[in-house]
């Protein structure tokens, strides 16, 4: 079981990351299950485009049954293929909501926010009044699949597509990538790293980077109706560090870029963000 979990737990603790990799599926006994669970921190953009940051507080949870369902993050999902070189099932993903602040219920539903931050020259701004006007979209349960291409044992091409974003639970994103599974440093470091692309329906666009008429009245921004297509490019980094045999340092840097009609959207006070994070977890 050393092959799934470290793979995959960095990629859940970044919200930027929720679209992250699935773990990758492994034999098991039949009847058995491996768990990891611990605390980290996160600094990461208050919204997707936001100029300024947040530091907190993120719980870990992955979790795989040997009948190849798991539990990753916010992330759950089922392997049904029985080939060594592809990876495909369904997939439920929970997406964090956003309020006036440019943030909403962390993952897990208990993060807590630590310090909020702004870059240098940006135009001050009481946190709370960042999204002021702008209606606020509740947590948003997505349902989908993945499938995943090994093209060796330590690459592979990853995608999922996930539908149920959004105001109206009509947003879709499809996201494609490809991973360098973690290579071995030593005898207790592992790093893996990972590329993509996300694309996106014009009514996921609509709800996370448009500003309605209504909205426009309300708010500070002028009305913007974005359409769909190429929303991001991001690439990552996850370094593992196996402290022992129950317990791992696990930190992540991502980076995303945004393009197309979400970069040119209102919103967008900062199209390249960065998100770090690391945590520390307990094998079960």
């Amino acid at each position: 079981m050393n092959k799934l979990l470290p793979l995959a737990l960095a990629s859940t603790l970044a919200s930027g990351l929720a679209h992250g990799q699935t773990p990758a599926t492994n034999p098991m006994p039949d009847g058995s299950r491996d768990m990891y669970v611990g605390l980290g921190l996160q600094s990461a953009p208050r919204y997707e485009g936001s100029g300024s940051r947040k530091v907190s507080a993120l719980p870990v949870l992955q979790v795989e049954w040997s009948n190849g369902i798991f539990i990753s993050g916010m992330s759950a999902g089922m392997h049904l293929s029985a080939s060594p070189t592809v990876e495909y099932g369904p997939l439920l993903a929970v997406l964090p909501g956003r309020d006036e602040s440019g943030t909403g219920l962390e993952a897990g539903g208990v993060g807590v926010t630590l310090i909020n931050t702004m870059v240098p020259g940006e135009r001050a701004m009481a946190p709370n009044g960042r999204l002021a006007g702008m209606d606020e979209i509740s947590a948003r349960l997505q349902a989908g699949a993945f499938y995943n291409v090994y093209l060796n044992p330590q690459w592979r091409l990853t995608s999922s597509l996930l539908a149920g974003a959004g105001q109206d639970r009509d947003g879709v994103r499809l996201d494609l990538g490809v991973q360098r599974l973690a290579a071995v440093l030593g005898e207790r470091h592992r790093v893996s790293v990972a590329a993509g692309v996300g694309i996106v329906n014009a009514h996921y666009n609509e709800s996370y980077f448009g500003v309605t008429a209504e909205e426009a009245v309300r708010s500070r921004f002028p009305a913007y109706r974005p359409g769909g297509g190429v929303q991001d490019v991001h690439v990552g980094a996850r370094w593992n560090w196996v402290l022992s045999p129950s317990w791992m340092l696990t930190s992540n840097l991502q980076a995303k870029r945004l393009l197309g009609d979400a970069r040119l959207s209102p919103l967008t006070e900062r199209s390249t963000n960065l998100t770090v994070s690391t945590a520390i977890a307990y094998r079960f």
